[in-house]
């Protein structure tokens, strides 16, 4: 028996290794690792080339002397500010059929813009706390919006990742700072009314909950020590992992309710507890942390797998990288 043809398209610009840890979720299912693709090539002004090919999609790099026709594409880790340039592959991706969790370009446009992602939201009914959208305001507006989220928010960027660009906003002197930053990019940002999520202690903590489908597969509890630190894990959270039983009903509900908002067939979802359930954002490409190998980078490519045997035509000839399974190894 043969195995499909996995192609795995990735920045190798990112610093997060969520492709080293997808490639070996690979291996451990089909015996062998995927074909690695810079997703550089692929995008929109690069060297590469995307073409129908029968039911599927042909890929040629030639940096990287490939040429092949994959039976599923695994396209993650692409940063933020590069997400668009890779819309027309995902609308060929979706036109021919091949099998992928990569969504499309407006689902991945809905999570990647947080002021599109707040829209959804009030749309749909998803719990979040108030958010205020400033375009490069003049101080007077940053402060009247600052007044009306009771003095206590946090800013960040339309478009950001890590936490680097966020800051805890509780006067005129955060204020500015916050302002200055994001002028001097020239980029919108959001600010959302602080949530209060303390633990007992005074720690900052909220959740991280991964949701593949209509199902949560695991959750962790990131537990922030400074305050004003976001509760980013790069940003020295501890996370706490968490088995979904375990998990609060209620943050079950709102993660999945949340990724079906933004329209994600995979997501990693931000909120707290306080409040009732709050969703602070959707990420489209959730970085792992230790452990998360088996708990979700294995059960988001065996989802792959899985659509792929549901999908693959009878009497199909052999995938192009063909190579044999080694099932002691799953």
């Amino acid at each position: 028996m043969s195995r499909p043809c996995i192609a795995l398209i990735s920045d190798p610009t990112s610093t997060e290794g969520c492709a080293d840890v997808l490639a070996q979720a690979v291996d451990l299912l089909t015996g062998a690792p995927p074909v690695r693709v810079d997703s550089r090539r692929l995008a929109t002004g690069g060297t590469g080339r995307a073409v129908p090919a029968g039911e599927g999609l042909r890929l040629t790099v030639p940096e990287q002397g490939l040429d092949l026709v994959p039976d599923i594409v695994v396209l993650y880790e692409i940063p933020p500010h590069r997400r668009g340039a890779l819309a027309p592959l995902q609308l060929l991706l979706e036109r021919q059929g091949v099998v992928t969790l990569a969504a499309g370009p407006e689902a991945w446009r809905a999570a990647t813009r947080k002021d599109l992602t707040v829209e959804r939201f009030r749309r749909d009914g998803i719990a979040h706390m108030e958010t205020l959208l400033l375009s490069r305001s003049v101080p007077q507006e940053a402060w009247a919006a600052l007044d009306k989220l009771g003095g206590d928010a946090w800013a960040r960027p339309v478009v950001g990742t890590g936490g680097n660009d966020v800051f805890h906003v509780t006067g005129p002197d955060t204020l500015h700072r916050a302002a200055q930053f994001y002028a001097r990019r020239d980029i919108d940002w959001l600010l959302s009314r602080d949530a209060g999520n303390f633990t007992a202690t005074g720690a900052r903590h909220q959740f991280r909950v991964f949701v593949l489908g209509d199902r949560v597969v695991h959750a962790r509890e990131h537990v922030q020590s400074s305050p004003d630190t976001p509760c980013n894990t790069c940003q020295g959270a501890v996370p706490l992992h968490i088995a979904p039983p375990d998990l609060p009903p209620r943050l079950t509900e709102l993660a999945v309710a949340a990724t079906v908002s933004t329209g994600l067939p995979f997501a990693g979802v931000d909120l707290a507890a306080e409040h009732g359930g709050v969703v602070f954002e959707v990420n489209v490409q959730p970085a792992f942390v230790d452990g998360e190998l088996h708990t979700v980078a294995v059960p988001y490519i065996r989802a792959h797998l899985e659509a792929y045997a549901r999908r693959r035509p009878a009497g199909r000839g052999e995938p192009l990288c063909d190579a044999s399974p080694r099932p002691d190894r799953i």
